[in-house]
This record gives C-alpha cells, structure tokens and sequence, in this order.
C-alpha cells in the first residue's frame, strides 16, 4: 500500500522498470538484496516500486522474501529512479565489501 502523499507511478513505467532490473541488472537486484535488506539470498526479483520504496522477492534457503527498500529520499520522476538505483546499487556493494562493478549502460 502506498502511505498518502507518495508517489505512484503509471503501471507501465513501474513494469519497464521492473523487466529491465531483472533481465539487464539482476545481479545488482541480488546485491542490494542482501546489502541492504540484510537478507541471505540467492536471487532476487525486481516486483514493484513507488515514490517512497523499492520492493523485491528474495530467493533464501526458507523461501521467498519480501524485501522492501526505501529510497533515501521521496522521488516523483521516472528519471529519478535510476539516479536512487545507482545509488543503492553503490551502498550496497559497500556494505558487502565488495569493489562497485563498472557501470555497464543503463
């Protein structure tokens, strides 16, 4: 559910972005699965987004996991999204100690 106030975007805009995480930057979804969400995963899945948070499906040892990851501030544009991304995307690599890969073209 979306809190009042926040951004909704159109379900196109949410399903390109979703398709497009999960078949060019899977990987990533992973890393900032278990990054940030602090969750063991072996693949993570892309499932939705909003002005306030993106959410995924973590593959664990004990099943899916609905991780939901809050952007760090409240975006309104689509072109934000990519911007907060990258960002997540950075942090966590840091967190998992691992050297950020070089960006491949979003």
């Amino acid at each position: 559910m979306t809190d009042a106030g926040t951004t909704t975007f159109a379900p196109e805009v949410v399903e390109a972005i979703c398709r497009h995480m999960n078949d060019d930057h899977a990987e990533d979804c992973l890393r900032m699965v278990k990054g940030l969400g602090g969750v063991e995963a072996t693949a993570a899945t892309m499932t939705g987004l909003d002005g306030a948070v993106a959410r995924f499906v973590a593959t664990t040892a004990d099943g899916p996991v609905d991780v939901v990851l809050p952007w760090s501030r409240p975006l309104t544009e689509r072109g934000e999204v990519r911007v907060e991304v990258v960002r997540m995307h950075e942090e966590a690599c840091r967190a998992l100690g691992i050297e950020v890969p070089a960006a491949e073209g979003h």
